[in-house]
This record gives C-alpha cells, sequence and structure tokens, in this order.
C-alpha cells in the first residue's frame, strides 16, 4: 500500500512538472513572437514572475526593454498599467490619493482614487528618473504588496509584478536608486545590443505594414498555481548550505570569510576574499539567498527535476546578487564589476565543505 501510495505520488508530481513546462514553454514561445533574441532577459524574467519577484532591467534606449514588458502583459490575461518616471512626479501620482467627492445629497465625502500602481503588473519606465521620494513609494508595494494612504491600508491585485527600466549611461537629470529600493528587486538583468541576424530580423518585423502582437496563453489563476508548484520543490540541506556560503561570501568580513570557505583563513592571504575585502562596502542582504533558492527551484522545474541542485544555484547568482553588492570608492573608483566579484566567489565555493556529504 504504501509503494502504490508512493508510486501515485511520484506520477502527479511528474504530470505537475510536465504541466509547469508546457505552460512556462507557450509564454516563452509566444513572447519569441515579438521579441527578437533576448532569451536570456526573457528567461530572467520568466523566472522572477514564476518566483513572485520584481525585475530591473537595465539597458541602453532602443533595445526593446519596454516591448518585452508589454509583449509580458499581452500573452498574461492580467491588467498592465504603465508609469513613466520622471523629476515631477509624485507619490500620488504612483499610488493614488484622497478626493473629495460631493454625493447627490450634498454631503460631501473623501473617496480614494486609485493609481496606476493598482495593476497585476506595472512597467516603471526609465525609474531612476524620479526623486528618491517618489521612488520611495515603491518599497511597500514591492515588498508588502500594499498601499496605505491616510492610515487605511489597500491590498494590491494578485499576481502583482513590478518590472522597472534604466538607461545606465545617461546621467544628468537621475537619481540613482537607494540600496533598499534596489535590494527588493528579485533579479536585475542587463540588456545587451542584439546581435547582426537579431538587428536584420527586428528590420523585417518593424518596418513594413505587419505587426505582430502576443496572445494570450496564460491566465492569472494559471500563474498562482505556478508559484504555489515552485514553492513546493525540495531543497536539500547542503544546496541551501551552498546558497548561504555563497552569501556570506559576499561580506567584507574576513572572520564570516573565512567560515565560507571552511577553514581558519589568514587576513593577508591573496584570495578571493581579498578581491570582496578590497572592493565590497557591503554584501548581500538575506533576500539575496532568498532569490537564489527561489530562482533556482523555477529552473529545477523547467528540466523537469523536482529538486535543486547546486548548478541551478550558480544560474541565478549573477541576476540574484549582481545589484545588492554595494561597492567602495576604491572599486568604483576601478570600474570593478560586480558580476565579476560573484563570479569570482562562485569559483572558490566548493559545492560541499570538506567531511560534509555532497549531494
Amino acid at each position: 500500500m504504501t509503494q502504490v501510495a508512493e508510486t501515485a505520488t511520484a506520477q502527479q508530481a511528474a504530470q505537475q512538472i510536465e504541466s509547469f513546462r508546457t505552460d512556462v514553454r507557450r509564454l516563452r514561445d509566444e513572447i519569441a513572437r515579438v521579441i527578437v533574441g533576448h532569451e536570456e532577459i526573457v528567461e530572467g524574467v520568466v523566472i522572477a514572475l514564476l518566483s513572485g519577484g520584481h525585475v530591473l532591467l537595465e539597458g541602453v534606449p532602443g533595445l526593446g526593454k519596454t516591448m518585452l514588458v508589454r509583449t509580458l502583459a499581452e500573452a498574461i490575461d492580467l491588467t498592465f498599467s504603465r508609469v513613466q518616471f520622471t523629476p515631477d512626479l509624485m507619490p500620488a501620482d504612483i499610488l493614488g490619493t484622497n478626493m473629495l467627492v460631493e454625493e447627490e445629497s450634498g454631503r460631501r465625502r473623501f473617496e480614494f482614487q486609485r493609481g496606476p500602481i493598482f495593476a497585476h503588473i506595472v512597467l516603471a519606465d526609465e525609474i531612476n528618473r524620479a526623486t528618491p521620494k517618489t521612488q520611495s513609494a515603491l518599497l511597500e508595494t514591492m515588498q508588502e504588496q500594499t498601499v496605505t494612504v491616510a492610515k487605511t491600508t489597500y491590498q494590491l491585485p494578485q499576481p502583482f509584478f513590478v518590472l522597472a527600466t534604466q538607461n545606465p549611461l545617461e546621467m544628468e537629470g537621475t537619481y540613482p536608486l537607494p540600496e533598499a529600493q534596489l535590494d527588493r528587486f528579485f533579479f536585475k538583468l542587463r540588456v545587451e545590443f542584439p546581435s547582426t541576424e537579431s538587428l536584420h530580423t527586428i528590420l523585417d518585423r518593424t518596418t513594413t505594414q505587419t505587426s505582430v502582437h502576443a496572445r494570450k496563453v496564460l491566465g492569472g489563476a494559471n500563474l498562482i498555481e505556478l508559484r504555489n508548484l515552485v514553492r513546493q520543490v525540495p531543497v536539500a540541506r547542503s544546496v541551501q548550505d551552498f546558497a548561504v556560503r555563497i552569501l556570506v561570501g559576499t561580506h567584507p568580513d574576513a572572520e564570516k570569510a573565512a567560515k565560507v570557505l571552511g577553514q581558519a583563513g589568514k587576513p593577508d592571504k591573496p584570495d578571493r576574499n581579498d578581491l570582496v575585502r578590497r572592493f565590497v562596502r557591503y554584501g548581500a542582504s538575506p533576500r539575496g539567498a532568498q532569490a537564489l533558492l527561489l530562482g533556482a527551484k523555477v529552473l529545477a522545474l523547467l528540466d523537469g527535476r523536482f529538486a535543486v541542485s547546486c548548478a541551478d544555484v550558480v544560474k541565478v547568482a549573477r541576476p540574484a546578487l549582481r545589484h545588492r553588492l554595494i561597492l567602495n570608492f576604491e572599486g568604483q573608483a576601478e570600474g570593478v564589476s560586480t558580476d565579476d566579484i560573484v563570479s569570482a566567489i562562485i569559483a572558490r565555493t566548493p559545492e560541499a565543505l570538506p567531511g560534509t556529504a555532497r549531494s
């Protein structure tokens, strides 16, 4: 009887995984009908969407960042809202405000008029053009997924997903995102310039009379089910320990860095910890570890597995941690890339410490 139950459970899990992969494949294929190339960016956005996180897209103008978000909204049967961030934008322009309305009886009362944040998918276009005061309006919405105005808290529609864009080149008239805001983004994805072949395809699609739009292939209820399945994927303690050691390795603390290597560690020994101590001011927060594990769970399901591996953690480490490392003055002056630091940490972090079992 036990074997029969275990077999039924295994078959059910296999069916859930195959259904998950089918739904995600349909979504990605529909996005690919409109967006040319950027397979890694599309994969990163989909992983964050399925994990319940938000995404920051960074790239020069004209690479299709806004088009990607619009296409994603078209492919999912959810409400969509776009907010163009400008220096004169106020928090009430995003969240909403209480308006004085007059009833037919002549009585006046305050009524809350909801802002564009009350949508399932929100595009925060050029988010770094707004002042810190306006940027902070997103802190509560992205973490608690609520809006508080005049002592009243309003629940945002579920599922809720923020995808922000920013231009890394044009610095005039922009306000860098504060660390608290950056930490609320699940992934930071860098949109690179397309290849020559992709450029030809883009021109073929955009310089003719025909236009391609994505069809709705996924509903809100389906997306919530997919998110719930991601949370059910088990993670071995050794894999979770690997993710924790990578996270701790981002901190420029000699004692913690030594513990990451599982050895006493000498402060003057030239290893990857020296790189962290030299150029990193603050390491990643626990949200970084959450992003590592949730993103790895999605990758495991997409690969047809109901268990996370260390390779899954490595694959999502750069987009999950690159924006959570705060460089010191020396690192900024020398133009050190946080991706290089994360890569060095991964290269020197063993999947299993000496004397422990390796999964």
